[in-house]
C-alpha cells in the first residue's frame, strides 16, 4: 500500500470507536452505525467482515446479530485496522529502479522508507481507546 489511506479504512476506524462507545450493550447492529455515519450498509457490511477476518471485531449472525469488539480497544491500534482493510503499510517506491540506478533516486527511496517507518510506528502505537472522547 501506499501513503493514502483508504476511505474504507476511515470508516473503518469509525466503526470501531463506535462500536466501542457502544459495548455496554453487547451487540451493535450494523445498520446503527451506518445510519450514525451516513456509509452504506453494503459497503460497511464489507468493511466489517474484513476487521472479523483481522479479529478485531466478532460477528454474530440471526435475528440478534451484530458486532462487537473482539478484544479490548487499548489492544486495537489503528495500524491493525489500516491493515485490515488496506493491506500491510509498505513503501512501494521504487525510484532507484525507476531511474536505472539513479543515486538520487536511491536517496529518495531510503528517505520514503523512512517516513513508512515512522507512519507504521504512529498508528502501531495509537490505540483506539486513545481515541475515544474522555480518554487522554
Amino acid at each position: 500500500m501506499n501513503m493514502k489511506i483508504s476511505r474504507s479504512t476511515g470508516y473503518a476506524v469509525l466503526a470501531v470507536g463506535y462500536i466501542a462507545q457502544h459495548k455496554d450493550q453487547g451487540i451493535v447492529l450494523s445498520q446503527d452505525v451506518a445510519d450514525a455515519f451516513e456509509i452504506p450498509l453494503e459497503y460497511l457490511l464489507k468493511i466489517l467482515q474484513q476487521l472479523v477476518r483481522a479479529n478485531i471485531l466478532h460477528s454474530k449472525r440471526g435475528p440478534r446479530g451484530g458486532f462487537s469488539l473482539a478484544k479490548p480497544v487499548s489492544k486495537i491500534t489503528l495500524l491493525d485496522i489500516i491493515e485490515a482493510v488496506d493491506g500491510p503499510l509498505t513503501s512501494q517506491f521504487s525510484l532507484a529502479v525507476q531511474g536505472k540506478g539513479s543515486k538520487l533516486g536511491a536517496q529518495a527511496d531510503k528517505v520514503y522508507q523512512k517516513a513508512i517507518e515512522q507512519a507504521r510506528a504512529v498508528f502501531a502505537k495509537t490505540t483506539i481507546a486513545e481515541l475515544l472522547p474522555g480518554r487522554k
